[in-house]
Parts: structure tokens; C-alpha cells; sequence
């Protein structure tokens, strides 16, 4: 009797990763069948990659706690467990936080919170813990979540909350620690090489030298970018900002499969060698979001995706990356970040016992909250001109426990779901039903 519905679903998922990515799969075959043979590892790894399919069914997903205002707040788009880490913010201090925004957009809030939650119980599921404890697990991370909303609602000053070294023990705390012990000469001296008294790139293994044609092409993108760095986060030095070195860059991870992408070597604040800056310039993806939010107001604002991620991310952070900002080249948008020696991810292979994990996810219910509350006091954007927590506090109301109950449902019944999706994906995959890419070489 499911062999009918199986098919269907079969279909659905293969269609809508066709839609998402039929472009990029063109343009580069073989990033994309390392980008499905990763996917096809275990059901985590599918989840991860096919935030598309997510979206597609949150199109269709009934949601009491949407409103008008609740359903266009600044969303990360594709959180899940694997997206939080360190950073160095623009005050010099290290924070732990969501680090990755390249799905970022407007959205109703449950649409982060659902997708972390439902990326718990299949990490859970790996783990091979209970059910009743995925529940705990899901119900620490939710609570926290909606406590940290209500803080921000009730008490000004939101802007002040971090996760930090002084603010955080245990994991997280260590975490913080790694990250400190990095440095900014360790990063240079794994990607450069100096050469005539100056700093130039390794060329090895991800990276490729560019033509004189395509170099000039990267550095006039490169000056226009200078033009979208806010002006509060501008270095005062006049040498900052000069090109050293320009390179190609490839081998990325699951979510930026197909994306043209650049390494940039600028002049630090000084001449000394040691303060020079690794800047990423990566082509901006489509946001998975966006394919279901229909609205023009929205899709109009952005000039391009890599204008839409430097936005979205300063929305969402509270001292976003001073080097932040985005380009185009040949038409199409870019974004540009600090390749910072400061990030560390959380290491969930580390944490196996419920007892570890649970302070980890009352940190991360509150980051979540913070990131959909609080902005950068550089950003730009005008799409959202209420108080988000007001909003999600007034949605949620007295109900804290129904809306708890609800994400519980969700990430119990979607992780059930993605594990079957997996394997029908293997199988079309395997099956050379995925249009423009193969899981054999030709």
C-alpha cells in the first residue's frame, strides 16, 4: 500500500533538487556529484545538504505560530546542529554563535527553530539515543529559546548578550579556548608563503593561479566591494585593503558545492607581515528560504545574493565581521568575509552523553534567540522595522508549553521523514534519476 506514496516522495525529493541546483549542476558536474556522494553518507549529511526539500515542505507544514509579523523576521535558513562555532566579532572579542548565513533571509522564526530541532533528533538518532531522551534534548533547546525571547522582550539592552569566554562553562567554555589559542600567523603561514620580502598564496590542492584577464576582473570586483564595508567598520589606515595576492579557490563543503570562489590577500592595519588579511570572495547561493517566500517587497530590496547574505548576516549579528560585505562579477553576486584563524566548531562526535549535551543546548536555544533579536548596529536593513522579540514573545504568549510540544512533534515525526528520504535519495541517486549529474564519471 506506500510503495505509490514512496514513489511520489522519491520524485518530490529528486524535482526539487533539479529545481534548486540545475544551474550550478551544469556549470560544475563534478562538484556536484562530491556534493551527493557526501550527502548519500548517512541521513545528517542529506539533512545538511538539501535545505531545498526542507523548505519545499514548509511550504505545505501547518504553523499556528505564524503571523504577519512572525512570518517575515530575519532567519538564518538553514540552522542545524553543525552551524554554530567561534568567532572573532568586531569589538576583538570571541564569541560563540551561528556562523554560517548563506541561506539567511526572511522567514517565519519556527522555520529555524524546527530545522534545528528536527537536525537534534537525527544527531540523536546516530547517537542511538531513546526517543524519550531526543525529547529531553529537543525540549532544553526549545525552552531556552523562548526564555531568551522573553528576556529580550522584557529588558532593553539586548544588543549586550553574548556567549563568550566569560559568559560560558563547560564545552562551550573549551571551545572558546581552542579558538583563542589560534592565531593569525598560523593562518598565513598555511596559505601564504613569502616570497621577495612579501606575502604571496600557496598554490596547492584547492586553489589555482588566475589569468591576467580574470586576476583584473577579481581585483575591480574587489574595489567595488570597499563601497558596501559600512562606514563604522572602515579601517582608518590607509594601507589596509591593498591586493597582495589573488587565487582560485575550490573544495568546499557540502552547502557551497558549484560556487566560483576567490581567496584575497590584503595589506593588514600595518606593513608588517604578520597582520595581512585572508579575505574569501565566494559566489552567493540562491536562498533556500527564498524559493517560498512570496513576496516582492523582499525579493526587490536585494541586488543580488551576495548583497542579500552581507545584509542578512548583519541582521543577525550583533558585531558582524568588520570585513563583511559583497561585490559582483560578471553580473552575479558575491559575498566577501574574513577567512578568520579564530573559528572553531562544536565537535558533536565528542559529545555522546545527554548529560554533556544538555547545558550545550540551553546555549544554543539562547544564541538562536539572540540571532533572530538582535542586529548589528551597522545594519542596514529596513525590511523589518518592529521588535522581533516583541512579536515572537506576543505569538508564543502563554503557550510556551504548546509551542514547545508542537517543535517536539515536528522534529520527531521530520527526523523519521529525512531518514527514509535519504534512502530514496541514494536510490535515485545510484539510479541516475538526477538529471544533469551522474553518480558514475562518464
Amino acid at each position: 500500500m506506500a510503495e505509490a506514496p514512496d514513489r511520489q516522495r522519491r520524485a518530490r525529493i529528486v524535482q526539487v533538487l533539479q529545481d534548486a541546483f540545475a544551474d550550478l549542476m551544469a556549470a560544475d558536474p563534478v562538484a556536484f556529484r562530491h556534493k551527493f556522494r557526501k550527502m548519500a553518507a548517512e541521513p545528517f549529511a542529506f539533512y545538511r545538504g538539501s535545505a531545498c526539500l526542507f523548505y519545499a515542505d514548509m511550504a505545505d507544514e501547518p504553523d499556528e505560530w505564524s503571523d504577519d509579523r512572525t512570518s517575515r523576521v530575519w532567519i538564518q535558513g538553514d540552522l542545524h546542529a553543525e552551524n554554530f562555532g567561534t568567532y572573532m566579532d568586531d569589538s576583538g572579542t570571541l564569541v560563540f554563535d551561528v556562523n554560517d548565513f548563506d541561506e539567511a533571509y526572511l522567514g517565519c522564526f519556527t522555520w529555524d527553530v524546527r530545522r534545528f530541532a528536527a537536525s537534534l533528533a537525527l544527531m540523536g538518532w546516530t547517537k542511538a539515543l531513546s526517543d524519550d531522551t531526543i525529547i529531553d534534548l529537543v525540549r532544553t533547546y526549545t525552552d531556552a529559546y523562548v526564555s531568551q525571547v522573553r528576556t529580550f522582550a522584557d529588558k532593553p539592552g539586548d544588543e549586550m548578550f553574548s556567549l563568550h569566554l566569560d559568559s560560558t562553562e563547560g564545552v562551550l567554555h573549551d571551545v572558546l579556548l581552542r579558538a583563542r589559542l589560534s592565531t593569525r600567523v598560523e593562518l598565513l603561514d598555511r596559505l601564504t608563503a613569502v616570497q621577495d620580502f612579501d606575502r604571496r598564496f600557496r598554490i596547492g590542492p584547492g586553489t589555482r593561479e588566475l589569468d591576467d584577464d580574470e586576476r583584473a576582473k577579481v581585483e575591480q570586483a574587489f574595489d567595488r566591494y570597499l563601497d558596501t564595508i559600512p562606514t563604522g567598520k572602515r579601517a582608518g589606515s590607509s594601507i589596509t585593503y591593498r591586493v597582495k595576492d589573488v587565487v582560485g579557490r575550490s573544495g568546499f563543503g557540502i552547502g557551497s558545492a558549484g560556487l566560483p570562489a576567490y581567496n584575497v590577500l590584503v595589506e593588514g592595519r600595518t606593513q608588517a607581515l604578520e597582520n595581512d588579511v585572508v579575505l574569501s570572495m565566494k559566489q552567493a547561493n540562491v536562498a533556500a528560504p527564498s524559493r517560498i517566500v512570496d513576496d516582492e517587497r523582499i525579493r526587490g530590496y536585494f541586488r543580488h545574493h551576495g548583497h542579500r547574505t552581507a545584509v542578512s548576516q548583519r541582521a543577525l549579528q550583533a558585531h558582524a565581521d568588520p570585513w563583511l560585505g559583497h561585490t559582483d562579477l560578471d553580473g552575479t553576486g558575491f559575498v566577501v568575509a574574513e577567512l578568520s584563524p579564530y573559528t572553531s566548531d562544536l565537535d558533536w562526535s565528542e559529545l555522546t552523553e545527554p548529560a554533556d549535551m544538555l547545558p550545550v543546548l540551553t546555549y544554543l536555544g539562547r544564541a538562536t534567540a539572540k540571532m533572530h533579536c538582535v542586529s548589528d548596529e551597522d545594519s542596514e536593513q529596513t525590511l523589518v522595522e518592529f521588535q522581533s522579540e516583541e512579536a515572537i514573545a506576543s505569538a508564543i504568549g502563554d503557550r510556551a508549553d504548546d509551542f514547545t510540544e508542537s517543535v517536539i512533534e515536528f522534529a520527531m515525526r521530520y527526523a523519521e521523514q529525512t531518514r527514509k528520504d535519504h534512502h530514496s535519495f541514494v536510490d535515485a541517486f545510484r539510479g541516475g534519476e538526477i538529471r544533469g549529474v551522474q553518480a558514475t564519471a562518464d
